[in-house]
Formats: structure tokens, C-alpha cells, sequence
């Protein structure tokens, strides 16, 4: 692009400091114009360290940028999205896309109406790792069936144990988008719930359906006390078994791919991605389907 886009950032905790705001900053077609959050002066310390201003409202930052990033809750996100899309403002999202599925559509039918770029951070799709492998299923073809592990104990320690929405979502809205987004791209789409159950300890079991008859496994939990975090994801069919774990310190990487592909679909006036807006809702519809299933 001839000229960066200004973007704002909504949000200033643990994850906006150290992804968003140093990811825009540093991005050659992108530069934090503004920060803006319900506190004032936390908004103000993020933007000094970058070099760039705290707005005393969302209007206000709206009024300066061309695209919006968000690093909130996914009720708070869904509360400033639709008016951000409505003004025709580009955005990067977090995951889950919203707290229900009614706002997640609410957004997607703004993002469609204002023809608009809008973007989900799912930090592993992003990735090189992850890419070559999805290509490589995509080759070679025939998967009947896979799995998916995320146990961590996050949070249990410092960094998200006092993230309100966290702990109230729990394992299946903080990482499930993640691990059913990877399963779906590997075995064809999520066509359906077939069982879930949580535990007491917020640890979740989820058998999906996926299109074309596949199967797949989901365990979830973000409240078991190990380190490192088990991470892996595999499948297996006619082509035999294969598997991917999760490299560590790689959301800066994804970060920059991200803008990479955001900024080429603006400028191309191509809307349709893999992590679009869309498929923010269809995971949402997931999501909404497992806590169904396990009630």
C-alpha cells in the first residue's frame, strides 16, 4: 500500500501490550494512531510507550483511523464492532467473535453491509507451521477422524487468572474457537455437536461431526495445573496418522501475518478469508451448540 493504515486499538491489557500495540507498531503497512479504553490512564501509558495518543472516547478514535483493533472481552468487542462496521472502519477481532450468537451475527451482517475487511485473530492459523500442515492434509486427503488436546493451567497463574470474562467463559470460549477452527480445517466443516460434557473443573470433552461423516475429539481445559501446555492436534485416515503440536511464543509471528494478509485485502478489495468475520460466527454457532449439548 502507498500509505500505512491508521489503526486504532480498543483494549490495553496483557494481550493488547504485548501483541496488538508493538504488532501494529512495528508492521511496515500499519501505525497505531490511537488507543482508547474505559480507563484513561491505562490507555494514555499504552499509547506513550508508542509513541502515539489515548482518545477520551470510541467516537473519537473512530474519527481518526481507518481500521480498528480490538484486544477486549467478547461482550465489550461486540458492543463497539457494530459501530465501528457501521462507520466503515476495517477490523481485527478477537475470539469468540461475541458473548452469543445473536451479537456475532449482529456484526457479521455490519461487516457484509459496510463491505468492509474484518479479520480473527486465530493466533495458530497464522502460522507457517500450521498452514503447511493444513496443505498438506488438503493433499493428501481421506481423514476419517482426529483429535484435539489444549490443557493448561493459564488460568490458574498471574497473567489471565484475573481475566473476569476468562474465568466466566472458561476453557471452551478462551480456547475452544482455536481448537474447533483447527479441527474443522482439517476434517471438513463442523456440521454438529455430537455430545459435550464439563466437569466440575471446567475440563471439557466435545465429539464433533464434521462434514463428509468425519469425527473428531476436542479436551479442553485451561484449570489443570501443568507446564508446559499440552498442545496437539492430529487426524488420521487413509493416508495414515498425522499430528501438530503448539510452538511457544509464536502470537507475535501470527500478529504479523495477520496485518499481512489484512492489509493485502484491503488494498485488493478481496473480503473473503479463511479467519473471516464468518468464520468468527460460524465458531460462535459451535460454541453455542456445546454448552446446549452439556446442559
Amino acid at each position: 500500500m502507498e500509505t500505512q493504515l491508521r489503526v486504532g486499538l480498543v483494549g490495553a491489557g496483557p494481550w493488547a501490550r504485548t501483541v496488538h500495540a508493538p504488532g501494529i507498531s512495528d508492521h511496515p503497512g500499519t501505525s497505531l494512531s490511537a488507543v482508547w479504553t474505559r480507563r484513561p490512564e491505562v490507555a494514555e501509558a499504552l499509547a506513550e510507550e508508542h509513541g502515539t495518543y489515548a482518545c477520551a472516547s470510541f467516537e473519537e478514535l473512530l474519527g481518526e483511523v481507518d481500521a480498528v483493533a480490538f484486544a477486549v472481552p467478547p461482550a465489550v468487542q461486540a458492543e463497539y464492532a457494530l459501530p465501528a462496521a457501521k462507520a466503515g472502519k476495517h477490523l481485527i477481532l478477537e475470539k469468540p467473535l461475541a458473548h452469543d450468537v445473536a451479537a456475532a451475527q449482529r456484526i457479521a451482517d455490519a461487516v457484509s453491509q459496510a463491505d468492509v475487511v474484518a479479520l480473527l485473530m486465530l493466533t495458530l492459523r497464522y502460522t507457517l507451521q500450521t498452514r503447511e500442515w493444513l496443505a498438506g492434509l488438503a493433499e493428501a486427503g481421506g481423514w476419517k477422524g482426529g483429535h484435539a488436546r489444549w490443557l493448561s493451567g493459564a488460568l490458574l497463574g498471574e497473567k489471565y487468572g484475573g481475566s473476569p470474562w476468562r474465568q466466566a467463559e472458561g476453557a471452551l470460549g478462551d480456547i475452544g474457537p482455536h481448537a474447533f477452527d483447527l479441527m474443522d480445517a482439517a476434517l471438513g466443516e463442523i456440521t454438529g455437536v455430537l455430545a459435550a460434557h464439563r466437569s466440575d473443573a471446567d475440563l471439557w470433552h466435545v465429539l464433533l461431526e464434521h462434514e463428509g461423516r468425519a469425527t473428531s475429539t476436542v479436551a479442553l481445559s485451561t484449570r489443570l495445573p501443568m507446564r508446559p501446555t499440552v498442545t496437539e492436534f492430529a487426524v488420521y485416515g487413509d493416508a495414515g496418522f498425522r499430528s501438530m503440536g503448539r510452538k511457544p511464543g509464536q502470537e507475535g509471528e501470527s500478529f504479523t501475518a495477520l496485518l499481512d494478509d489484512f492489509a493485502a485485502l484491503i488494498a485488493s478489495g478481496v473480503r473473503e478469508h479463511d479467519c473471516d468475520v464468518h468464520r468468527g460466527l460460524h465458531l460462535q454457532r459451535v460454541l453455542a451448540e456445546c454448552l446446549r449439548v452439556a446442559s
